[in-house]
């Protein structure tokens, strides 16, 4: 039985395409929907930018399909797209219909009211409990969405001989029994004997291979096996896109910004690092900053230069100093996530640090900036989200490693260990 899917406006603005993903069945847009689309569409962010993108979309759907937007588009895919006018009072009289929300919730009551198998999609849980409570079926938009507790580690623990083992640093390389292995994964190798070693999937020869030598990274150095194989996959020329997954304190900052400055400092190979965080309070927001972007940026990008000032601590010698010495280079620039629109980035160094809290359409916005020579760095924490329309399962950070998974120039590594402090150990594990 076909449905009719009521798509309220965080559905659309999350995904302006997400009315053409519904094969098949009705797709129901309120009028209401409209309505706060269009308030939107000056605005000069994401939401502005994809509000609009939904009205060319919908302006463009005669040109595909059959029939008008008052009774039904029909498309390609089987769907039938259209506007709902009408609105049908709910029997409870303190519903009040001054409620942007409650008028969306109106219109798939009115269907479902006048026999139509109403369904109101929504990313916002509180709309949908609302929605449940009027007897009406809902669902979360399902599209632009990987499972985050299925989700590609990156790294894997596997038992072979001490034989095997041996051979492996003897060899350089080893042959691997079982063919499912993602382009560089890490492999940490166990024997019984407790002999041990780490090595990455090579995707082009099938076989295991020994990490770099990393060594001293600009006064850093892995304390665990998760780190280590992150920064063996940071500072891999032919890795052009990396993904960090982990919770505060397990040095998804540190370790991509010590790689970078070495990347750019010590060898040249990028002409700087561009280092970038979605503008998303934690709690409630101060309100307005004064000053310049520059000055604006300082407080959202504070975290950064705390782990640049504890990297030149770890180089010796005096920390301003070196400090100063990298800044007054101008091979560091800060940038907000809403200005990387637009722009053409080649041979630079990115790293966008908490990337849980970016869309699926943000995150591929910011990969495809990047031109030849770029280097992307994605690092956050998916079980801590400050978006309200994102969870760990929709949030562009996941969706990037569902989709490159066992791309050859891709890399990611799940960090489980805190390593800031003995005390941020124990409140990650116990709070």
């Amino acid at each position: 039985m076909k449905k009719s899917f009521v798509l309220d406006t965080n559905v659309l603005l999350h995904d302006p395409e997400s009315f053409m993903k519904f094969p098949k069945h009705h797709v129901v847009i309120p009028l209401t929907v409209l309505e706060e689309l269009d308030k939107m569409k000056r605005l000069p962010n994401e939401l502005g930018r994809n509000s609009r993108a939904v009205a060319r979309q919908l302006a463009l759907l005669k040109n595909i399909g059959k029939g008008d937007l008052h009774k039904g588009i029909e498309i390609e895919n089987g769907s039938t797209i259209r506007i709902q006018m009408k609105l049908e009072r709910y029997l409870d009289d303190a519903f009040d219909l001054s409620i942007t929300d409650n008028k969306i919730l109106m219109a798939a009551y009115y269907l479902q009211k006048h026999e139509e198998n109403a369904v109101f999609v929504s990313k916002d849980f509180a709309a949908r409990v609302k929605a449940e409570a009027m007897g009406l079926e809902t669902e979360d938009y399902q599209n632009l969405k990987v499972s985050y507790d299925s989700i590609y580690k990156g790294v894997r623990r596997v038992e072979l001989t001490k034989s095997e083992i041996d051979h492996f640093y003897k060899d350089g390389k080893i042959e691997l029994n079982q063919d499912d292995y993602y382009a560089n994964e890490y492999c940490v190798l166990t024997s019984p004997e407790q002999s041990s070693a780490v090595g990455r999937y090579n995707a082009e020869t099938k076989m295991l291979e020994p990490l770099l030598n990393i060594g001293n990274t600009w006064g850093i150095h892995p304390r665990n096996v998760e780190q280590k194989c992150a920064m063996d996959a940071i500072l891999r020329d032919d890795i052009n896109l990396v993904t960090l997954i982990g919770p505060a304190g397990t040095g998804k900052t540190l370790l991509s910004l010590a790689c970078g400055l070495k990347k750019v400092f010590d060898e040249g190979l990028y002409s700087k690092i561009l280092v970038s965080r979605p503008i998303v309070p934690l709690g409630r927001d101060i309100g307005y900053l004064p000053g310049t972007k520059e000055e604006k940026l300082a407080s959202w990008m504070q975290p950064i230069y705390d782990n640049l000032e504890y990297v030149c601590d770890t180089t010796g010698g005096g920390a301003s100093d070196t400090l100063r010495w990298v800044l007054d280079s101008e091979k560091i620039e800060m940038e907000a996530v809403t200005y990387i629109r637009g722009r053409s980035l080649p041979k630079i160094f990115i790293i966008i640090d908490e990337a849980q809290n970016l869309t699926p359409h943000e995150v591929k916005t910011i990969i495809s900036r990047a031109g030849d020579g770029t280097k992307v760095i994605l690092s956050g924490d998916p079980t801590q989200i400050d978006n309200p329309y994102l969870d760990k399962d929709s949030n562009g950070l996941t969706y990037t490693v569902g989709k490159f998974q066992n791309q050859k120039i891709f890399s990611q590594v799940f960090l489980d260990k805190t390593e800031r402090s003995h005390l941020a150990a124990i409140a990650a594990e116990i709070m």
